[in-house]
C-alpha cells in the first residue's frame, strides 16, 4: 500500500466514504485528539437518550451503590452495567418550572436557558452542540441528531410544541435538524452525493477495503471484518424496514396495505425503528464518524402507542398520567434500547477498554413522572468517559443548594475536552462526575 494508515484515512467508493474503527494499528494525528487524552488513545464520546413524560413515579429509584446496587423495575435493563452505572437524583432548570408543562419543560432541558412564549422561537444552544462546536471538526459529521417521532409544530399553551420535539439545539432560534429516517440518517454515515439510494455502501467501498486490509494487525483484520459485517446487517434491516410489522399508533380495520409502502418512508415498527437508530448511533461512535449524538426515542407530549406491549389502547403522553403496570412495560421497553446500545458498544474492543468504556451514555427526561415534575429529573448514565467517571455511583443532590442540571453538562464537557467557565445557570461542574 502506497498511503499512510491514519485516522483519518477512509475507505471509498463511488458516492460513498466509510470512516473505520479505532484500531492499535492505526495511527493519529495529534491535531484530532483532545488536550486531555494522549494521541494513540480511543476518543471519548457523549450519547444523550431522551424519553418524554417522566417515568413510574414507584419504580425509578436505586439503593446502594457498586455492583450490588438494587435497580427498580423502570431500571431493571440495566442491572448488567450497574458497575459502570451513575444514577443521579435532584438535579433541575430552573427555568423550566417558569412556563407550561411538556413544551417549556423540553425545549431548555439540555440548556437550562429561558425560554420564549407566545409561539416565538428562543430557547438556548444544548450541550451536545456546544460539544459539536468545539470537537466536531476532527470527524466527518459534528453531531448526529436522531429521533424515532416526527416533530409537532402546533402551539401548547401558549409555547411552540417544537420546544417538546427537540432536545438538540444549534443555537437560542435553530432546533438542530432531526432525522427520524433511518435510511437518511445512514446515508450522513456513509453516503457522500445524493441519488444512490440503491448503491449497498459495503459494495462500493468493497475493493478498497481489501487493499486496507493487507496494512493491517491480526487483531485489526478481525475488527474490520466483524465492522464491515454490521454495516451489512443494517443495510438489509433498512430495506426491509416498513415492510411489515405491527403498525404503530392506531390501528386500521383493513390488515393490509391496498398500495406497496416505500421502502425509504418512516417505519411502522416501532421496536425496529428503534433499533436501527440505536445500531446507526452506534456505527458512528464505532467509526468515529461522530463523537456526539442525541437520540429523541419519543416526543414530550408524544403519541406513541406500543401494540408489541399489548399496551395499544392509549398514547404515550396520556399513559404516563396513569402510573400503571402498561406504564411500567412501556418504560423498561424505554430502557431496554439503552440496554441494547450499551451491550453492542461493550463489545467493541478498543484497546484496553471497550466502547462503552470510552463513552458517556446518558438517559433523561424532562419530568420525573406523568404529573409533570420537573423540580427532580431522572438521569441515569453508563460508561466511564475512558476511565474519567467512577461507575457503581448512586448521586443524590435533592437537599443540596447547588443541583442545577447544568453543572452535570459542565462535568460532560470537560470529560469531551470542552472546558467552559459556565454553561446555562451553573458555574461550576459536579465534583463527582
Amino acid at each position: 500500500m502506497n498511503r499512510k494508515l491514519t485516522r483519518r484515512t477512509i475507505l471509498r467508493g463511488l458516492g460513498v466514504s466509510m470512516a473505520l474503527p479505532w484500531m492499535e494499528s492505526v495511527r493519529a494525528f495529534a491535531d484530532e485528539v483532545p488536550t486531555n487524552s494522549r494521541v494513540n488513545e480511543p476518543p471519548v464520546r457523549m450519547a444523550i437518550l431522551f424519553s418524554g413524560c417522566g417515568f413510574h413515579s414507584r419504580q425509578w429509584w436505586v439503593k446502594g451503590s457498586g455492583a450490588e446496587m438494587e435497580l427498580g423495575e423502570v431500571l431493571a435493563p440495566l442491572k448488567d452495567y450497574r458497575d459502570r452505572l451513575t444514577f443521579v437524583q435532584g438535579l433541575y432548570n430552573a427555568e423550566a418550572l417558569k412556563g407550561n408543562i411538556h413544551s417549556s419543560q423540553t425545549g431548555n432541558l439540555l440548556s437550562g436557558a429561558p425560554l420564549a412564549s407566545g409561539g416565538v422561537i428562543r430557547s438556548g444552544t444544548s450541550v451536545d452542540q456546544v460539544v459539536a462546536q468545539s470537537v466536531g471538526h476532527m470527524t466527518k459529521l459534528p453531531s448526529l441528531v436522531l429521533g424515532c417521532e416526527k416533530a409537532n409544530p402546533s402551539v401548547h399553551k401558549n409555547y411552540s410544541m417544537l420546544y417538546s420535539s427537540h432536545i438538540s439545539w444549534s443555537s437560542p432560534t435553530t432546533p438542530t435538524p432531526l432525522e427520524v429516517y433511518p435510511a437518511l440518517a445512514f446515508d450522513q454515515l456513509f453516503k457522500d452525493t445524493s441519488g444512490r439510494e440503491n448503491l449497498s455502501v459495503l459494495d462500493a467501498v468493497l475493493e478498497d477495503a481489501s487493499d486496507f486490509r493487507r496494512g493491517l494487525s491480526q487483531g485489526d483484520r478481525q475488527k474490520l471484518d466483524e465492522y464491515l459485517t454490521s454495516v451489512r446487517e443494517v443495510e438489509q434491516r433498512i430495506a426491509k424496514a416498513g415492510k411489515r410489522g405491527e403498525m404503530q399508533g392506531w390501528r386500521p380495520t383493513c390488515t393490509e396495505p391496498d398500495m406497496p409502502r416505500p421502502t425509504d418512508g418512516f417505519p411502522q415498527d416501532i421496536v425496529e425503528h428503534m433499533r436501527l437508530m440505536s445500531d446507526i448511533l452506534v456505527l458512528a461512535f464505532q467509526t468515529d464518524t461522530t463523537r456526539v449524538c442525541t437520540l429523541k426515542l419519543n416526543n414530550d407530549h408524544g403519541t406513541l402507542r406500543f401494540p408489541h406491549l399489548g399496551v395499544d389502547y392509549m398514547i404515550h403522553h396520556l399513559l404516563s398520567h396513569t402510573d400503571s403496570d402498561d406504564w411500567l412495560k412501556v418504560n423498561q421497553f424505554f430502557l431496554e434500547q439503552m440496554a441494547y446500545i450499551a451491550k453492542r458498544m461493550d463489545s467493541i474492543q478498543e484497546g484496553e477498554r471497550t466502547l462503552l468504556d470510552n463513552s458517556m451514555l446518558m438517559l433523561c427526561s424532562s419530568m420525573l413522572n406523568g404529573n409533570h415534575d420537573a423540580t427532580k429529573l431522572p438521569v441515569v448514565m453508563l460508561g466511564t468517559a475512558g476511565g474519567q467517571i467512577k461507575g457503581g455511583q448512586n448521586l443524590d443532590y435533592r437537599d443540596q443548594p447547588n443541583r442545577q442540571m447544568c453543572r452535570l453538562y459542565l462535568s460532560m464537557m470537560n470529560k469531551m475536552g470542552v472546558q467552559l467557565p459556565s454553561f446555562g445557570d451553573a458555574d461550576a461542574p459536579l465534583a463527582e462526575v
